[in-house]
């Protein structure tokens, strides 16, 4: 039986520690200034050497963007910097679109069910707002993205947010690669009514607290939608 040595966790490692989770908590948003090198190191009675190098290391992480002469800023998230990656694997594979699919129904399934167990209030209605805003759109155009933001606020409501910048991702170049056949669907009476009575199913599965009812709904959704796309306009 071997021991490894007990050693205490170096000083900038803890102020890393800190300052990823204030950022992973949504304390420091990205973009936004943190305090000077001074600030910082006088709240945490800590040198300014050792925050410095708490610094240097989420630079290198490509968690924050030291700019000499101005501050250190939480990065922006680039979503393109994911999506062009993801964009030549696609461009690169077979049946892209039913892979997508896949990863669709495997992500959003079990989000309505998170989102079920743990949406707050205000998750529910931004949730509905969206619903009620695709019933009513003007346009064909705008019930899609008002779908699209229907998946999104399920997503926000999983609260967890490493789940919903994957959904983000895969939803974006989703909504770009199949944005023609979904207005085709809603356009076309019968489909776009079902359509929105699968969406009105889901968010009383989830305003339900039912996560069971909320995977079981997502998965008939995304069955439905694959099929009218694979069917009905190709």
């Amino acid at each position: 039986m071997s021991f490894q040595p007990i050693v205490t966790k170096k000083i900038y490692e803890e102020i890393l520690e800190q300052i990823k989770n204030m950022i992973s908590s949504g304390e420091v948003k990205p973009g936004e200034k943190l305090p000077s090198e001074r600030e910082m190191s006088e709240s945490m009675g800590v040198s300014r050497a050792s925050v410095r190098e708490a610094l240097t290391a989420l630079e290198t992480l490509g968690i924050l963007d030291i700019r000499p002469g101005e501050g250190t800023y939480v990065k922006q998230t680039n979503i393109l910097e994911t999506i062009e990656p993801l964009a030549l694997v696609l461009a690169v594979e077979r049946s892209p679109g039913a892979q997508m699919m896949e990863v669709r129904r495997v992500l959003e399934t079990e989000s309505a069910a998170l989102a079920a167990m743990r949406a707050t209030d205000d998750n529910l209605t931004r949730i509905g707002q969206n619903l009620n805003d695709m019933k009513n759109a003007e346009s064909v155009q705008l019930a899609v993205e008002y779908d699209l933001k229907f998946h999104f606020s399920i997503a926000e409501a999983t609260q967890n947010t490493i789940l919903l910048r994957i959904m983000n991702t895969v939803a974006d170049l989703m909504h770009h690669t199949f944005r023609n056949d979904r207005e085709k669907l809603y356009a076309y009476p019968p489909k776009g009514s079902q359509i929105i009575a699968e969406h009105e199913a889901i968010f009383a599965a989830i305003k339900n607290r039912d996560p069971q009812q909320a995977r079981s709904k997502m998965l008939k959704h995304i069955n439905n939608i694959e099929a009218g796309i694979e069917k009905s306009f190709k």
